[in-house]
């Protein structure tokens, strides 16, 4: 398991590049800043995921004055060969995505989880603590398609029977519908509720494996034993039913469904305090890399792969003895690291590659 090559053509900055990692211990990217190290690691990113981490508007990756930009991975399952393609071509109304794999198109985020699950941790990832919630039901349902990419069925019912409300909405334009319109609407209230119910009960299980996990890796990277707890958080009360009859007039008011799975929140609390909220800059960068790490071995654990671990100038954001205990919780498996900096004392990768000079 592992990629095993990347190639870039017309991706950022790159005109080509050929990229070969370890396929099953560290590669770092060193090189000075501007070279494009976070660049390479978008595109594994955008081909586990079939989206960038770091921005929403596809056509950011398409190299300047280039229609279109390509990025190619190789990698291994036991004995079998695996190749994602992805292509991004620029057009006049904005930028198409084409995403083969082994020559077929995916059929959702999931199949792409099948083939290369991913762990990835930015600087800006201590947002899924400190950020809207939107950032934390990202995680959960990226890291359901990971643990267990069967959930992809789950979250695909629920995002169909989600768009179709919101259309039976918008169409009203905030004017009370016909006795018609309201009995097609609770047509999908029903739907929405029988999608909604295995998706609540997969986030539960979810954050009940995660739990243990994030409180032994945060006591180990922070160094104190901080109690931690996890939390979910629902946008209503009482069934989901009522409360999309409760809220209906205020729906057809905004043209969209108010509560639901996909307006949801989970809590992080250290010792009792929201995290969020409450806790300095350290804690929420130890609990944000603890929480991915969790989720990590969880993957590991569930499914017997270990995901690709991603970690983007990450030391530098760390005082050096987090750096050390950071160390000596990664994951065995394939990582790629990126720094401009000198490494860390103890960390002794299987290869250094340096972008500025393509080697």
């Amino acid at each position: 398991m592992g990629l095993h090559q990347l190639t870039l053509r017309d991706f950022r900055l790159f005109t080509e590049l050929v990229f070969s990692p370890d396929p099953t211990a560290v590669t770092v990217l060193l090189s000075p800043n501007g070279t494009g190290k976070t660049s390479v690691l978008e595109a594994v990113h955008a081909l586990a995921t079939g989206s960038s981490f770091r921005t929403t508007t596809a056509g950011d990756m398409v190299r300047t004055n280039s229609p279109l930009a390509e990025a190619h991975g190789v990698l291994f399952q036991d004995e079998r060969r695996v190749q994602i393609d992805l292509t991004l071509t620029r057009g006049v109304r904005g930028t198409t995505k084409r995403m083969l794999v082994n020559g077929q198109r995916p059929t959702s985020r999931a199949v792409l989880a099948e083939f290369l699950p991913l762990t990835v941790f930015t600087p800006e990832g201590v947002e899924v603590v400190r950020g809207g919630p939107d950032q934390r039901r990202t995680f959960l349902n990226t890291l359901l398609a990971d643990v267990d990419p069967s959930t992809g069925d789950i979250l695909e019912r629920f995002a169909r029977a989600l768009q179709q409300r919101n259309a039976l909405l918008r169409g009203w334009q905030g004017v009370w519908p016909s006795k018609p319109a309201l009995e097609e609407l609770e047509v999908w209230n029903n739907e929405f509720v029988n999608a909604a119910s295995p998706l609540l009960e997969a986030r539960h299980q979810l954050l009940a494996l995660l739990t243990p996990l994030l409180q032994e890796l945060y006591h180990a990277l922070a160094g104190v034993a901080t109690p931690v707890a996890l939390g979910y958080e629902a946008s209503w009360q009482g069934m989901l039913g009522s409360a999309l009859q409760q809220t209906l007039r205020d729906d057809i008011y905004r043209g969209y469904t108010t509560v639901g799975p996909h307006r949801d929140d989970f809590t992080l609390q250290l010792d009792g305090r929201d995290a969020r909220r409450q806790a300095s800059q350290g804690e929420q960068r130890s609990l944000a890399l603890a929480l991915r790490l969790a989720g990590h071995h969880t993957v590991h654990t569930q499914r017997g792969i270990a995901p690709l671990l991603l970690l983007d100038d990450v030391f530098s954001e760390l005082d050096p003895a987090r750096c050390q205990r950071l160390l000596s919780l990664l994951p065995h498996g394939q990582t790629l690291v990126t720094t401009a900096s000198p490494l860390p004392n103890g960390m002794n990768p299987a290869a250094v590659f340096d972008i500025s000079k393509g080697n």
